[in-house]
């Protein structure tokens, strides 16, 4: 039997998925750390289930929010199909923490070792393919009209390195804050503690994805943290993918959300 963090093989599809291609939303939503799962020839990276199923190996309740916001908002999305931890999508291919050997005090025995060139097939076989998959659809939805604007969803843990966080989200962005602004002002309109650049940020390495395929193309982007206990059951689930529709709805409804500007 397969276990709940371990995918069947090495040949068992593409390290992504792609929902709603033609979804009619200028919108793309995406997902770097959307799975737990690990190829089987790799035992699981050393780690045992209940850390597959941590934080460490992924953003829990990320996917299902994508998901239901993918069809609430007919909004195409691009998803991993593999965890952060066989290698994060969300890094630069020469950042240290691209293949991490441990996070937050677990070893990745996995990972530990590794030499030049498997570090370099893991990029070819996971991250290129995923970032291509990324550019692809950007460029698709922008030949299509205005935008798209380009939103990742991630969550984070609400203890990390013994440090409690206290926001129930966060939203990061870098210099273009089109997006980031009005999403602060709705959300906590509604009573919510959402950080502004908390608890990561958005032009730092956290901001990968975004940096290399919204920003350069001048597209309104950014980067929505969802805690993890506010997204690990269904109902959580729901009340975020309802807050961010909303939120969504009422800041692209502004057309100069969607207008293209020339990197800065």
């Amino acid at each position: 039997m397969v276990s709940a963090g371990q995918d069947a093989g090495t040949g068992a599809g593409p390290p992504f998925e792609a929902l709603n291609a033609g979804g009619t939303a200028p919108l793309l939503l995406l997902c770097d750390h959307a799975s737990q799962l690990i190829p089987s020839d790799l035992d699981s990276l050393g780690l045992d289930e209940a850390q597959l199923a941590s934080h460490i190996a992924w953003d829990i309740g990320a996917a299902e929010v994508v998901r239901e916001l993918s069809r609430r908002l007919d909004a195409p999305a691009v998803l991993a199909r593999y965890s952060r931890l066989l290698v994060d999508l969300n890094r630069h291919p020469d950042e240290a923490s691209l293949i991490p050997g441990e996070v937050d005090g677990i070893v990745v025995r996995g990972n530990v070792g590794l030499g030049p060139a498997e570090r370099e097939q893991r990029v070819a076989t996971y991250h290129q393919p995923y970032h291509q998959a990324v550019a692809e659809a950007v460029e698709r939805l922008a030949v299509r009209g205005p935008g798209p604007a380009v939103v990742s969803i991630h969550s984070f843990t609400p203890v990390l390195g013994g440090v409690e966080r206290p926001w129930e989200a966060g939203i990061l962005s870098g210099r273009d804050q089109r997006l980031s602004l009005p999403m602060l002002s709705f959300l906590r309109d509604l009573g919510l503690l959402v950080g502004d650049n908390e608890p990561y940020s958005g032009s730092d390495i956290y901001g990968y994805t975004v940096q290399q395929h919204a920003r350069p193309r001048g597209l309104a982007n950014v980067i929505v943290e969802l805690r993890q206990d506010f997204v690990d059951t269904p109902h959580g689930v729901a009340e975020w993918v309802e807050r961010l529709r909303r939120t969504l709805d009422a800041t692209l409804d502004d057309p100069r959300v969607l207008e293209r500007r020339v990197a800065a």
